[in-house]
């Protein structure tokens, strides 16, 4: 996987929070670990059929109202 130097801000106590989850789910990093949820997440938006189930979707997450 090819890798940049692209950073996202994340609030102090959830990184220490996701940190802590990666490291019981086994990954070699936090960053490992919040690479896969995001690419999982992406991948599911793209798969969503159309418009409104991508729209469900980020109503569901909480998004868009």
């Amino acid at each position: 996987m090819f890798s940049s130097n692209t950073k996202v801000k994340v609030d102090k106590s959830l990184y220490a929070r996701l940190g802590q989850i990666a490291s019981a789910g086994g990954y070699s990093s936090t960053e490992e670990f919040v690479t896969h949820i995001l690419e999982r997440e992406v991948t599911r938006f793209e798969e969503a059929e159309d418009d409104e189930e991508v729209k469900k979707q980020l109503r569901g997450l909480g998004y868009i109202e």
